[in-house]
């Protein structure tokens, strides 16, 4: 039973099956499946979506939707800000020094190279098709990690340096992707007062949980004090903290989902760091390792809702939005990860992982091109339910394509698997 959750799990299948069935639910019968996904859990509630009665006083409806996206989902952010955090912070995190200088150049470009591409062929297109689509011009610098990281391996093998060079890229790119919603995507009106909220609840549970005991422990090599906290209390204070955190994100108009954000960095972690999901972390006893695989199975059901609520695109849905989305991904990215990585490894001297390529660089453009979940996700807050979100929807869909095009790359450069 746990191979099968394993396979199921490694493989993102979850995810896949729940935006299929997406797909054909509302191919098959649109107005039931948009009432499933509209379904009000609590008419006036303390969370959800914002709306304005005739008196000017603000009340929330919770529905599914809003609880798929907005809350659940910010468990899905709170693991990828783990890996980023770690990557950063650690001494020998994957993003610190040298060695992560021409990944991020490669994850600049390939946010930088899908934006030009996307506007540019929205101005080519009209001022009317600019206006109507600008706003979504984040959605196609997304890359998912996870499918991205399958194809990799796919395509390169385990073992070659290529894939720890598309893991970096992937992580960096969504804790870029996390800034882009923060910053361009509120997700209402702007009361950033409450944001006190969240940093005085991450502030207060480092202290309370984490510095003070380790202060008290110091020169006791039983950790006494520390040990007691991570036993007896366990995940609860940070659960807390983390609630506070969300709903001081929801009150101050950004989106939620990036809510348990701030709370990351107070929770106690290792000192090294063996990659995104890595079997050896199993054997890391700290607080933020534990969290994290004890939400990972958690986290794959939520994807599975996500897919199922956010994947539901009717057929003949195919607009402008769809064909910029796409080939912002499959032009843009590859184009801006081979150019800026090539500029970081030659012109300016920093190089590539020994055993790796320069055309490698293109291929690895072409596996980060896949954006599904994030894309998804950044399409549901860019546009309105309609039409061009539901375009744009279609074109993150559309962006497996650029896995068939990472394997037919692979074939063409001559790619040496390496397992």
């Amino acid at each position: 039973m746990y191979r099968v959750w394993d396979f199921i799990s490694e493989y993102s299948l979850l995810l896949i099956g729940g935006a299929l069935i997406a797909l054909v639910w509302v191919n098959i019968h649109p107005h039931s499946y948009h009432d499933f996904v509209e379904y009000v859990i609590a008419g006036d509630f303390f969370i959800g979506h914002p709306h304005e009665d005739a008196e000017g006083h603000v009340h929330r409806t919770l529905t599914l939707h809003y609880l798929v996206n907005d809350v659940l989902m910010a468990l899905f952010f709170a693991i990828a800000a783990k890996e980023v955090w770690e990557a950063v912070i650690l001494k020998d995190g994957s993003l610190r020094g040298k060695k992560a200088a021409t990944p991020l150049f490669a994850t600049a470009g390939g946010m930088a190279g899908p934006v030009m591409v996307y506007l540019g062929l929205a101005a080519v297109m009209g001022s009317e098709t600019y206006d109507a689509v600008a706003h979504g011009w984040a959605i196609p610098t997304a890359t998912d990690i996870a499918f991205s990281y399958l194809v990799g391996r796919i395509v390169f093998g385990a073992g070659h340096p290529a894939v720890r060079f598309l893991l970096l890229l992937a992580i960096a790119d969504d804790a870029a992707g996390l800034i882009i919603l923060a910053v361009f995507y509120p997700s209402g009106e702007l009361a950033p007062e409450w944001l006190l909220l969240s940093i005085a609840a991450a502030a207060a549970v480092f202290l309370l949980f984490n510095e003070l005991p380790r202060r008290m422990d110091r020169g006791d090599q039983l950790r006494v004090h520390s040990t007691w906290v991570r036993l007896k209390l366990g995940f609860w204070p940070y659960a807390v903290a983390g609630c506070l955190s969300w709903y001081g994100f929801q009150q101050a108009g950004l989106h939620p989902a990036l809510g348990l954000l701030p709370v990351i960095p107070a929770i106690p972690h290792a000192d090294r760091a063996f990659g995104f999901f890595a079997d050896a972390e199993c054997h890391l006893h700290d607080q933020l390792n534990a969290l994290e695989h004890a939400l990972k199975y958690p986290v794959e059901v939520v994807l599975f809702f996500f897919g199922l609520v956010n994947a539901g695109v009717e057929f003949n849905a195919v607009g402008p939005a769809t064909l910029l989305v796409f080939l912002g991904l499959v032009i843009g990215k590859p184009l801006g990860v081979t150019l800026f990585g090539w500029l970081a490894a030659r012109p300016l001297g920093l190089g590539l992982p020994e055993g790796m390529r320069i055309v490698d660089l293109a291929v690895i453009g072409c596996v980060s091109a896949i954006g599904f979940t994030v894309s998804l996700f950044i399409a549901t807050v860019a546009f309105e339910g309609g039409e061009v979100q539901d375009a744009a929807k279609m074109g993150a869909l559309l962006s497996f394509a650029a896995a068939i095009l990472a394997i037919v790359a692979g074939r063409v450069t001559r790619v040496r698997r390496r397992d």
